[in-house]
C-alpha cells in the first residue's frame, strides 16, 4: 500500500483535531484537552521556535560567505526590501476595498459595541500597553532595536528575530573581509551546522501531524466554550468581518501570489501552490512565521527550485518584515472598527490606515497575536478608539491562524521572484 505523505497526515491531523476539540468542548471535556491534548502542539511549536534562531543565523551567514561579489549583497537586499513593501502595499490596498465594499461593523448596534468592550477589557489593556510601547519611542527607534546590545539575550526571544539577523548580517559580511585561510574553517563549520540544523527540521516535522492535531483540539474544545456566539447580532456582526478578511486572505494566497508568478516569472501557480500547501498548514497550526521558517526553507529549496543562497537571504527577512496577511488583517480590521464606532470614513483617513499597515508590518513580530498590537497603533494613526480592537477579539485566534498562513505564502512566492532574477531558479520535476 502506498504511503501518504506528510500534507495528508498533517491535513487528517487538523480535521481530527477539530472533529475531537469540538466534541470534547461540547460536552464539557474541555479542560481534559487543556490539560493531556493541547500540551502535545505546544511542544511541537516549542521544537519549532527553538531551530527558528539556529536556522536564520546559520542560513544567513552561509548565503553571505557563498556570494562571489559582496556588492552582489546590497543589491539582493534592495530588490529583496523593494518587492516585500510593493506586496505588502497590495496586500493593504486589497484589503482596504474590500471592506469599503463589505463595510462589516457599519449595522453594529451601540449595546453589542459595549459588550464586546466590555467582554474583552483585560485584553485590551494588554494590547494597548504593547502599542504604547511602539507609540512612545522616537522616530528612529525601529533602527536602534535593530542593533543588540546582548546577541545571546536576542537568542533567547522570538520578538527579537531582527537582531538575531543584523548580527547574521554583520558576522557574514566580516567572515568574507578576513583572510581566506583564516576563514576557511569558520565557513566550513557554518556549512557543517547548516545540514545538522536542516536534520533536525526534518525530525521535528515527524511530529507535525499530532502537533497539528493537538492545537486544533486546543483551540476548537476552547471555542466551543464561548457563550458569545450565542448572541445573534454579534454572530452576524462578526461573520461579516471574518468574511470580508478571509475573503482578502484567500484572494492574496490563491490569485494574486500566483497570478503574479505566472505574469513575471512563468513558474507554474499550481505547483506552487501544491508544494507551499505543507507549509501553509504548519503556519495555520503554529500562527507563528518564526516557527514554520524551517519548513517553509526546506520547501522552497527542496520543491520549488530556489538556491539555497536565495532563500537563506530572502526567508529569515520576510519571515520578520514581510506581513501580507497581517498588514490586509489590519486594514480590514480598522475599517471595521471604525463603521462600528461611526467614525470618518474619508480617504484621508483611509490613506492613514493604509500607511500604517505598511510601516506597521516591519514591525509586528514573527510570533501569535503580535498583529493585534500593531492593530492598536493603526486605530491611534486613524484617530479611532483604540479600545476598538476588543471587537475583533472573539476570532481573531482563527483569522490570525490564516493570516500567517499568508504571510508563509508570501515570502515563498517572493523567494521564487527574487531567485528568478538572480538566475537562481532550478528545475524541480514533481
Amino acid at each position: 500500500m502506498k504511503r501518504l505523505k506528510l500534507h495528508w497526515w498533517i491535513l487528517i491531523g487538523m480535521a481530527l483535531g477539530i472533529l475531537i476539540g469540538l466534541l470534547l468542548g461540547i460536552f464539557g471535556f474541555a479542560k481534559f484537552v487543556t490539560n493531556w491534548i493541547e500540551p502535545f502542539g505546544q511542544i511541537f511549536v516549542n521544537l519549532l521556535k527553538m531551530m527558528a534562531v539556529p536556522i536564520i543565523l546559520v542560513s544567513i551567514v552561509k548565503a553571505i560567505t557563498g556570494l562571489s561579489d559582496i556588492k552582489k549583497l546590497g543589491k539582493l537586499g534592495s530588490k529583496t526590501v523593494v518587492t516585500y513593501v510593493l506586496t505588502t502595499i497590495i496586500a493593504v490596498s486589497l484589503g482596504l476595498v474590500i471592506a469599503n465594499i463589505a463595510k462589516p461593523g457599519k449595522n453594529m448596534t451601540a449595546e453589542t459595541r459595549t459588550m464586546l468592550v466590555e467582554k474583552y477589557e483585560s485584553k485590551i489593556q494588554q494590547k494597548v500597553a504593547g502599542a504604547n510601547e511602539v507609540k512612545d519611542s522616537g522616530p528612529l527607534q525601529f533602527l536602534v532595536d535593530i542593533v543588540p546590545s546582548n546577541i545571546v539575550g536576542a537568542m533567547t526571544n522570538n520578538k527579537l528575530m531582527l537582531q538575531v539577523i543584523f548580527f547574521a548580517f554583520l558576522f557574514g559580511i566580516s567572515l568574507l573581509m578576513v583572510p581566506k585561510d583564516v576563514g576557511a574553517p569558520v565557513v566550513k563549520l557554518f556549512d557543517g551546522l547548516f545540514e545538522v540544523v536542516i536534520k533536525m527540521v526534518l525530525i521535528a516535522m515527524k511530529m507535525a501531524p499530532l502537533g497539528v492535531f493537538a492545537l486544533l483540539a486546543g483551540l476548537t474544545a476552547s471555542l466551543a466554550q464561548q457563550d458569545l456566539f450565542s448572541v445573534k447580532e454579534v454572530l452576524t456582526q462578526l461573520l461579516i468581518y471574518s468574511g470580508a478578511v478571509l475573503l482578502g486572505l484567500g484572494l492574496m494566497a490563491y490569485f494574486i501570489y500566483p497570478l503574479l508568478l505566472n505574469l513575471f516569472t512563468k513558474f507554474s501557480a499550481f505547483k506552487f501552490l501544491k508544494q507551499i500547501s505543507k507549509a501553509q498548514l504548519v503556519a495555520f497550526s503554529t500562527s507563528s512565521s518564526a516557527a514554520t521558517l524551517p519548513i517553509t526553507m526546506k520547501i522552497v529549496e527542496d520543491d520549488l527550485g530556489v538556491s539555497k543562497e536565495i532563500s537563506s537571504f530572502v526567508l529569515p527577512m520576510g519571515a520578520t518584515v514581510n506581513m501580507d496577511g497581517t498588514s490586509l488583517f489590519q486594514a480590514v480590521s480598522a475599517i471595521f472598527i471604525g463603521y462600528a464606532f461611526g467614525m470618518d470614513m474619508g480617504i484621508g483617513t483611509q490613506l492613514a490606515i493604509g500607511l500604517t499597515c505598511v510601516l506597521a508590518s516591519i514591525g509586528a513580530a514573527a510570533v501569535p497575536g503580535a498583529g493585534t498590537v500593531m492593530l492598536v497603533v493603526v486605530l491611534g494613526a486613524a484617530g479611532y478608539p483604540v479600545e476598538g480592537v476588543a471587537l475583533v477579539f472573539a476570532v481573531d485566534r482563527i483569522l490570525d491562524m490564516c493570516r500567517t498562513a499568508v504571510n508563509v505564502t508570501g515570502d515563498a512566492a517572493i523567494s521564487i521572484f527574487i531567485a528568478k532574477g538572480e538566475g537562481e531558479l532550478n528545475e524541480v520535476k514533481n
